[in-house]
Order: structure tokens, then C-alpha cells, then sequence
């Protein structure tokens, strides 16, 4: 609704709360000289009843929460003891033309009890009443969030939760592991005649008593390439490194830990050179 229709709307509600008042003053006046009030007291007290009425209304319109259910059985107990008055100066004409008797509403004593009791305590209420709600009134604090806050604060809420409900746990790809190198096949050498040891070695080997430590494989990269030497280089390395041994220093042994190379070339290069020497030594004539 724009402000002119509500504008329209407030002014017609205080054209009906005016009439209405309008119509109930006499009765309310009529019952307040009924029970002692002077001219000017029974002139101001519609004023006390009605008006806490629409003292009511307004913090109905004001306040919100318990505060404002307290006000709307403020107004309801007040329009329910304005009705109950505006009825009983119906039922008594005599109200009318004041020729009633001071303190006389109703001919049965509990009845007129219980209404002079309604009207003498309604001015004492609306002076309680009325400062509360004035008081809850004056320290009410309206809620500043408009509408479109609201629901802008709705919308937001509503799409956290669905990002959180609809939002999938991230997967972790694995990926797929490389290719391992294929082994490297080494060559065993055979086992070595055992030695007997020097009693220099001997001596060396007891001093050293701190264990050695297990090593790895040795990575290809870090290995130093050697020359792949074919079986004429051999022989000749070999005849180079022997020249100069005699027959019993020329075992597969010497010859594996000079040229470096596997015990059975060893053994095959020291049969060869063996027959080489006798070769020429039967050459020679000389007796093997």
C-alpha cells in the first residue's frame, strides 16, 4: 500500500475511534456521577477510559514481543469494562436524568458492588497501565533490518547451506607409478682360492676392529665406465704385464688382479701364455 492509502486509512480510523467516543461519553459520564465524581472529575473521566484505549492501540502498533501482547490485554480489559459501563447506563434509565441514588447501579448489592468496584478502579488502572506502556514505549529499540535485509541475509544462509550440502569432497588422483628399470644383470665371478695371509696382513686385519658398514648398490650412473677390451687386447695387456714373471708367478690369480678382469679369462689367458713359453722353449731346445 502507497502513503496515500495509508494515510487515508489512519485518518479514517481516528473518524471512528472520534465517534465512538463521541457516543460513549455520555454513558461514561452519567456512571461517573453515579459514584461521586464532581461536574469537572465526570467530564474527564471518559477521558480515562476511553483514552487508555487508544493509549493501548498505539503501543499495540509500537511494541513487539511480550511487550506488545501486554498491551493488547491492556486494551481488551478496558474496551471489555467500557462495554460493561456503556451496558448498565442502558439497563438504568434512571442514569439519565441523574435521579439515581449516589453509588446505586444496580438493585442487587453484589451486582452494584462489583460495578462500582469496575468504575472507582478504573482511573487508579489507567494511571498504572498508562505509565507502563508509555515507559515500554519510550525504551522500545524498533529493529533496524529492513525486509530486503532479511531476506537478502535468507538467501545468503540458504546458498551457504546448499554449497556446503552440494559441494563434493575434492578426489585425489593417484598417479600411475613409473616403469621400474629392468635389473641389471652382474657377473659373479667365481669363487677364489683362499689365500693365507701375510703375518703383515694378518697384524693389519686384527688392529682393525671397527666393523665396516653395509653399502648399497651402486647406482649406474655413478659407475666408471670401463673399455670393453676384445680378446687380442687382452692377450696383449697380458703378455705386457707378464714379460717379466717367471713360470710360477704366472698363476689365474696374478694375472685376474693385474689385467682386472674375471677369474675364468684369467684362467684362459694363463693357459695361453703357459703354452706360448713352452712353445718357445721347445723352440730353443731348452728341457721344460
Amino acid at each position: 500500500m502507497n502513503r496515500a492509502g495509508k494515510t487515508l486509512l489512519v485518518l479514517a480510523l481516528v473518524a471512528v475511534v472520534g465517534m465512538a467516543f463521541r457516543v460513549s461519553w455520555n454513558a461514561l459520564r452519567d456512571i461517573a456521577r453515579a459514584i461521586g465524581a464532581d461536574p469537572t472529575a465526570s467530564m474527564l473521566y471518559p477521558f480515562v477510559v476511553d483514552g487508555l484505549m487508544a493509549l493501548a492501540l498505539i503501543a499495540t502498533l509500537v511494541l513487539t514481543g511480550d511487550n506488545r501482547r501486554f498491551a493488547l490485554r491492556v486494551l481488551a480489559t478496558y474496551t471489555a469494562a467500557s462495554l460493561v459501563l456503556n451496558y448498565v447506563h442502558g439497563l438504568v434509565p434512571s442514569l439519565h436524568g441523574q435521579s439515581v441514588d449516589w453509588g446505586q447501579l444496580a438493585d442487587w448489592d453484589p451486582a452494584n458492588w462489583a460495578l462500582v468496584l469496575l468504575a472507582t478502579s478504573l482511573p487508579v488502572g489507567a494511571i498504572y497501565f498508562g505509565s507502563d506502556l508509555v515507559a515500554k514505549v519510550l525504551h522500545h529499540r524498533p529493529d533496524t533490518t529492513t525486509d530486503d535485509q532479511k531476506s537478502t541475509q535468507i538467501e545468503i544462509n540458504r546458498s551457504m547451506s546448499d554449497l556446503q550440502e552440494s559441494t563434493p569432497e575434492p578426489v585425489t588422483t593417484v598417479a600411475a607409478p613409473e616403469a621400474l628399470p629392468a635389473p641389471v644383470v652382474v657377473d659373479v665371478p667365481e669363487p677364489v682360492e683362499p689365500v693365507e695371509p701375510t703375518p703383515a696382513l694378518a697384524s693389519v686385519a686384527a688392529e682393525s676392529t671397527r666393523p665396516r658398514g653395509a653399502t648399497g648398490r651402486v647406482p649406474d650412473a655413478a659407475r666408471t665406465r670401463r673399455p670393453t677390451r676384445t680378446p687380442d687386447q687382452l692377450l696383449t695387456e697380458t703378455r705386457e704385464l707378464t714379460a717379466d714373471w717367471s713360470d710360477r708367478e704366472l698363476t689365474a690369480e696374478s694375472i685376474r688382479k693385474g689385467v682386472r678382469t674375471s677369474a675364468e679369462k684369467a684362467r684362459g689367458l694363463r693357459d695361453t701364455l703357459r703354452a706360448e713359453r713352452a712353445a718357445v722353449q721347445n723352440a730353443a731346445g731348452v728341457p721344460a
